[in-house]
């Protein structure tokens, strides 16, 4: 077991070692297809200073619509992403642009501790450690929060969204509290990601069921980077040791996706991974054990009780989405992360929402990143996407 323990918390810790990101903006890219971009910042409640990119489509011209921006629709990427995997994939496959051709007044989120999003009202976020005092439990309270709040104030409109892995759990949690309701239309939720009882992806059982990340909290590291140039050569000494099927670390991660050609695996080299904290990992780590959707377990009771009044953490109960809010699920048959088992645990806990406010899809030969980056999400993704938010226009 301490073998096992060193393997893992090496590779941890070259996914910590800083690098040097791309550093062109999703408004350069919007605008070199010829669309109009924007941006703007949002400071949340407990002082992170965010970006949201807004795109529309040019007024005249080309293939684009003649409309003015419409409807509001906020785009959520998910973890070690930012709001490039919303243009990445090019005018024609990309859903920011089919969505700004469909009319919609587009809006792209980038969550704390990535390269848009690492500004505070008093802290550092290259310096501080409590910069990266957060999981995916504040994302939700905080960040999904000011986002919308933001575009909602300044269109006056309610607001559609599309979440993508992580974002779509943080939209999960937000409506089983009944939080958010009175400013959403409805919410398109791409791989959604709530229990993790059925995760097939061997490397994330491994690190989740060693205690990597609680070895890295408990090592001073607290910013994770999922990126560094020795982490290839470590991932396959772990998948030889560990007799894991890592001929394709990247299908090892997320699953056989299977319509990503070479330009798409070379933007996301290109864009991505993007920085989270360490304390979501572990929280994430956390779920795969339990199988539980639940806050933060701070490890102790006695830190458990003074952030929550009690020894475990609070559960949160996804039966409790309220059964008219207009709901679309797609998922991928060959998803390692959002595994179709975990899909259907999600599912029978909606089994009380309204049938006629709850769309699923099943898109067997897609995993992961192909509802992003595929050659052919035009058809698979977008399209149906844009059919449920024109069917909950009203």
């Amino acid at each position: 077991m301490a073998g096992r323990i060193s393997l893992v918390l090496a590779v941890f810790l070259s996914l910590t070692l800083r690098v040097a990101y791309c550093t062109t903006d999703v408004c350069l890219t919007v605008k070199s297809y010829g669309y109009d971009c924007h941006d703007y910042k949002v400071t949340t409640g407990d002082g992170y200073i965010l970006t949201l990119q807004r795109v529309h489509a040019p007024p005249h011209g080309g293939r684009h619509r003649p409309d003015k921006p419409g409807r509001p629709v906020l785009l959520q990427h998910g973890v070690t992403m930012d709001g490039m995997a919303w243009v990445m994939n090019g005018a024609e496959q990309s859903l920011a642009f089919a969505l700004a051709d469909g009319g919609f007044d587009v809006w792209i989120a980038n969550s704390r501790g990535t390269r848009f999003s690492r500004g505070h009202n008093h802290l550092t976020a290259d310096t501080d450690r409590s910069y990266w005092s957060w999981t995916w439990v504040e994302l939700a309270n905080f960040d999904l929060a000011a986002n919308v709040d933001f575009v909602y104030n300044h269109t006056g409109q309610k607001v559609y969204y599309v979440g993508h892995s992580l974002g779509t759990l943080t939209m999960l949690v937000s409506l089983s509290q009944h939080k958010l309701v009175d400013k959403l239309k409805a919410a398109a939720l791409l791989t959604p990601i709530a229990h993790l009882n059925h995760i097939t992806t061997g490397l994330l059982q491994l690190g989740a069921n060693v205690y990597g990340g609680e070895l890295l909290n408990l090592l001073g590291v607290s910013e994770f980077v999922p990126r560094s140039e020795t982490v290839d050569h470590l991932l396959e000494k772990i998948c030889v040791v560990h007799s894991l099927d890592c001929r394709d670390l990247f299908s090892a991660i997320t699953g056989d996706n299977c319509c990503l050609n070479s330009t798409a695996m070379d933007l996301f080299l290109k864009y991505a991974p993007q920085a989270t904290s360490t304390m979501t990992v572990v929280h994430f780590a956390q779920m795969v054990r339990t199988g539980n959707v639940t806050m933060y377990d701070f490890g102790n009771i006695f830190a458990n009780l003074k952030h929550y009044g009690q020894l475990r953490p609070p559960v949160y109960n996804l039966a409790a989405i309220p059964a008219d809010f207009p709901l679309f699920l797609s998922y991928g048959g060959r998803d390692a992360l959002s595994d179709v088992k975990d899909v259907g645990l999600l599912l029978d806990e909606l089994r009380d929402h309204q049938e006629d406010k709850l769309t699923v899809q099943l898109i067997e030969e897609y995993a992961h990143m192909d509802f992003i980056m595929a050659y052919n999400a035009g058809t698979k993704v977008n399209a149906p996407v844009l059919e449920f938010l024109n069917n909950n226009c009203q």
